[in-house]
């Protein structure tokens, strides 16, 4: 984890491994740099291909699937 200001930077791996569940209290942006990420986002799947981003809103219910296999940018 890189901090960039106020701000936090990841990268994930994805391997076809899951990640849990969580909730912010702030928006966190994924960024798709390489391969696909299926993300449950309130219940619901979203698929995100290589150039593809997805905000996820403040204090809502997310988790990474174990179908996605590629590089994802985190941001917060």
């Amino acid at each position: 984890m890189k901090k960039i200001g106020t701000g936090k930077l990841k990268l994930l791996q994805l391997d076809h491994e899951a990640h849990a569940e969580e909730r912010h209290d702030y928006p966190e942006g994924l960024f798709v740099a390489r391969g696909h990420a299926k993300v449950i986002i309130d219940g619901q799947p979203v698929a995100i291909n290589t150039g593809g981003m997805y905000i996820v809103p403040a204090g809502t219910l997310h988790s990474v699937e174990t179908d996605g296999k590629g590089t994802v940018v985190i941001f917060d």
